[in-house]
């Protein structure tokens, strides 16, 4: 008798990793971040800048997300820097105009948390909490958004493998939050050519392993703003449940990642070709006004 009829393999990461195993084909979980669904048919696109600079740069750039079809609005309060010098984010200031702009435009909204100090502030703001990068192995801070009751946005680590990603997710579930989106935004490798090395197989493995939602940061895993629209239809079609993309109003004077923002005709063309794209692949597109309305 064949005990494996969908044919998911039998790993030391499912054995590991109970909670965020795939135990079967059709085992997929839906995320809802306040009305937008992620894990669905439909591809999820999160938009919005790097940071949070100010009340006119913000709403400015979440009105053509809205207005083009983006379904969560993204922006950081709080900015991990690799120099102590540099922008570090608007902070509380930064979380009060994330929460104005989900009034102005209904759009749910995304901020990263950084410290377990910083969960139940940031979680009275956003509607998702993103854990990033550099903290994908902060286990405290896993814990603490385990605890927490808001949808939770983990990115892999630069560095870190699959089942060390997954593990990470594991400690949230563990903790009884199972409202977890997983994110591939690019490892580091020996390639300098562009920020980072984009692994989409990543994607393609996820999506057999896990019942987790998978979306794709072609932003920070390529660096460069003219690869951001190859990497993220790239992306769709190798089977990610949706992208988290970073736009703004003027990105040559974004404080932060300018070089890697789409402007905001750059973000229409993208949203209409994965209009396109989308129905080929047997999708559509989550976003939170009528289509007819996005162009």
């Amino acid at each position: 008798m064949d005990t494996n009829p969908c044919n998911i393999p039998t790993t030391p990461i499912a054995k590991a990793g109970k909670l965020v195993a795939r135990l079967s084909a059709d085992h997929q979980s839906v995320v809802n971040v306040n009305g937008a669904k992620i894990g669905e048919k439909s591809i999820a696109v999160i938009a919005g800048p790097c940071a949070v600079e100010s009340k006119e740069q913000l709403l400015a750039t979440a009105d053509f997300v809205e207005k083009y079809g983006g379904c969560i609005l993204r922006g950081g309060a709080y900015k991990p820097r690799t120099s102590p010098y540099s922008f570090q984010g608007l902070e509380e200031e930064g979380l009060q105009l994330l929460a104005l702009a989900r009034m102005k435009t209904n759009l749910p909204v995304v901020t990263e948390v950084m410290d377990t100090r910083q969960v139940e502030l940031v979680s009275q703001y956003a509607d998702m909490l993103q854990v990033g990068s550099r903290n994908m192995s902060n286990f405290s801070l896993l814990t603490e958004v385990g605890r927490s009751k808001k949808p939770v946005l983990l990115k892999r680590g630069m560095s870190a493998s699959i089942e060390e990603f997954l593990m990470a997710a594991e400690y949230i579930l563990k903790e009884g939050n199972d409202q977890v989106i997983l994110c591939e935004r690019g490892i580091r490798t020996f390639e300098t050519a562009y920020r980072n090395t984009l692994d989409l197989n990543a994607v393609v493995m996820l999506k057999r392993l896990t019942h987790l939602p998978v979306i794709v940061d072609p932003s920070h895993g390529t660096g460069i703003r003219w690869m951001v629209p190859v990497m993220a239809k790239a992306a769709i079609v190798a089977g990610a449940d949706g992208l988290i993309i970073e736009v703004h109003n003027d990105p040559s004077k974004a404080l932060c990642d300018g070089e890697q923002s789409l402007s905001s005709k750059e973000f229409r063309l993208l949203m209409e070709e994965l209009q396109i794209i989308a129905p080929v692949i047997g999708r559509s597109m989550e976003t939170r006004v009528a289509i007819s309305n996005i162009y």
